[in-house]
């Protein structure tokens, strides 16, 4: 078994959006990567024609890193769509463009990782007095704050472009809150499909056995 690697994710959407005023026109990058959990090359890759602003989607089919702009297959797990939240959309919104490179390079062409890392990120971290983290920590965070919110393993997954169980070795540990919560929503079931109570959802009742035969 792997061991699991660490990740420091960001403790809430106030130090996000502090890194991302301090990263300037690089802000919206950061709202969208902690709020879509995609990969860094997949930003870096996206144009606007994977951006649907009005239904509220983002479809990855592209990835850029090491100079090289990848296309993803219609059968590889990586192509997958992506609910926008709010937060995301209203940071698409403030970008000047509406068309070409999602976030494009200060020349204009895409975002190289390492350069963006030693130019940008770990000097707006430093500038903000944010703890260093990682880019990748902003998926990390995707990932921890949708446990949170009560996501499943295997939905994540799906949004994220990977395996269930790469899910569960990384983030399995985070799982546990949920348990809780899907505990919860068995015993809600149980309870309004109690056969005391009335018949089970999805099932014919007598009473109604007794219509459907009067009516014939």
């Amino acid at each position: 078994m792997h061991a699991r690697a660490e990740f420091t994710p960001f403790e809430s959407w106030q130090e996000v959006i502090a890194l991302a005023q301090e990263l300037g026109p690089y802000g919206p990058l950061i709202v969208f990567c902690v709020g879509t959990g995609v990969r860094p090359e997949e930003a870096f890759g996206a144009d606007w024609t994977a951006v649907d602003l009005r239904g509220g989607v983002f479809t990855v089919h592209k990835a850029f890193a090491k100079g090289r702009l990848k296309r993803y297959t219609k059968t590889e797990r990586s192509r997958r769509r992506i609910p926008l939240r709010a937060k995301v959309v209203a940071a698409l919104q403030t970008l000047p463009h509406r068309e070409g490179i999602l976030f494009p390079s200060a020349g204009g062409g895409h975002i190289e990782i390492n350069n963006f890392r030693s130019r940008e990120w770990v000097p707006a971290l430093q500038a903000s007095g944010i703890e260093h983290r990682r880019i990748y920590d902003m998926r990390h965070t995707f990932a921890t704050w949708s446990l949170a919110a009560g996501m499943s393993i295997f939905t994540l997954a799906r949004r994220m472009g990977t395996s269930v169980q790469m899910i569960d070795s990384t983030y399995g540990h985070l799982a546990q809150d949920a348990e809780d919560q899907d505990r919860g929503l068995l015993d809600t079931y149980d309870t309004a499909n109690d056969p005391s109570c009335g018949h089970v959802v999805g099932t014919t009742s007598d009473r109604d056995n007794s219509a459907d035969g009067a009516s014939t």
